[in-house]
């Protein structure tokens, strides 16, 4: 859980934009103002040259011109999208095509936006923007809860740190989770984690204001961030109304009897009680702790956690620990 909620250097880089243009003096235009705006730069003069670069090279997004020698925008781009390391690489088409047919045709080979030129800078630079946040934010939503992930949980907590109010991150884990995989299948442990995220949804609203932070990291690992007075109500919500899910989704006869049998590595079948949540709670409050780095907060939710995992049932564990004071 530290390491993977911690600060990496790759987020920590400006973005990558690989220029496509064969007209060097739009490409040396485009270019000075990107890196203006604080971008990294790489150009190619046509398509293949592009293409060859990703050998390399990793951009965040391609600006790419239409009409090009060797290889031209349209076919660069469905190379691109048909490779399985760059299908997902954001595309923005530069071309003196302005007819809507035009358009037609960059959008549905797979460009993500399309820039007539002449172009204004600013247009430019918002397009690249907000083209490279909306593919962060697709980036960064489980596909399967529809819930922020790593990278977005860890910006929220260096906001409420930065804003300086009290708060509270809490680390969500459903135990015995392996067993429910292990007899039913994927399929079915898929649908425990969706119903857990729908509890947190359905918690989250009734317990009202202010808004409460919701995020899926990954399997059965949930972490929400909200106001401490908020704690109680939205875990003890959450839990009941998981557990009543839970129950749903068990074969009839392992929920009348409280346990599923698990077979070991030699056959023989071993009781799993059915599951519960251990969840645990870091919080930041003026008369409490105080954390200045986001890998300190998730390290005690998650030591937090590993409490309540050594709890009966579904239990909650949070931090009330005092800052150290300065020598």
């Amino acid at each position: 859980m530290v390491d993977d909620l911690g600060l990496d250097a790759e987020e920590q880089r400006p973005d990558l934009v690989l220029v496509v243009d064969d007209d060097q003096d739009i490409a040396s235009f485009v270019e000075f103002n990107l890196k203006v705006h604080g971008f990294d730069v790489i150009r190619a003069r046509d398509g293949q040259e592009a293409l060859d670069m990703m050998e390399t090279h990793r951009p965040d997004l391609a600006l790419v011109d239409w009409m090009m020698p060797r290889m031209d925008g349209v076919e660069l781009i469905r190379r691109l999208r048909a490779d399985p390391l760059t299908s997902a690489l954001p595309v923005i088409m530069l071309t003196a095509r302005s007819m809507t047919v035009d358009k037609v045709v960059g959008l549905t080979t797979g460009a993500d936006d399309y820039l007539t030129k002449p172009f204004d800078t600013a247009e430019l630079i918002a397009r690249v923007s907000t083209t490279l946040r909306r593919n962060k934010e697709f980036r960064e939503v489980s596909p399967l809860t529809g819930l922020p992930g790593n990278a977005r949980v860890r910006r929220e907590i260096s906001d409420r740190m930065r804003a300086g109010g009290d708060y509270s991150v809490g680390y969500i884990d459903i135990d015995r989770f392996k067993s429910v995989n292990d007899v039913y299948g994927f399929d079915r442990g898929d649908e425990f984690i969706i119903a857990l995220a729908r509890s947190l949804q359905r918690a989250s609203a009734a317990t009202g204001k202010p808004s409460i932070f919701l995020g899926h990291i990954g399997g059965d690992d949930f972490v929400f961030i909200c106001h401490p007075d908020q704690v109680l109500p939205l875990t003890k919500s959450m839990v009941t109304d998981f557990e009543s899910a839970a129950d749903r989704l068990y074969d009839p006869k392992d929920a009348q009897r409280g346990y599923i049998e698990v077979p070991d590595r030699r056959g023989n079948k071993q009781r799993a009680a059915l599951v519960t949540l251990s969840i645990g709670v870091a919080q930041a409050t003026a008369g409490g702790r105080q954390f200045d780095d986001p890998r300190m907060v998730i390290a005690v939710a998650s030591e937090m956690k590993k409490v309540a995992k050594s709890q009966p049932g579904s239990y909650v564990a949070i931090d009330r620990r005092r800052s150290e004071p300065e020598a």
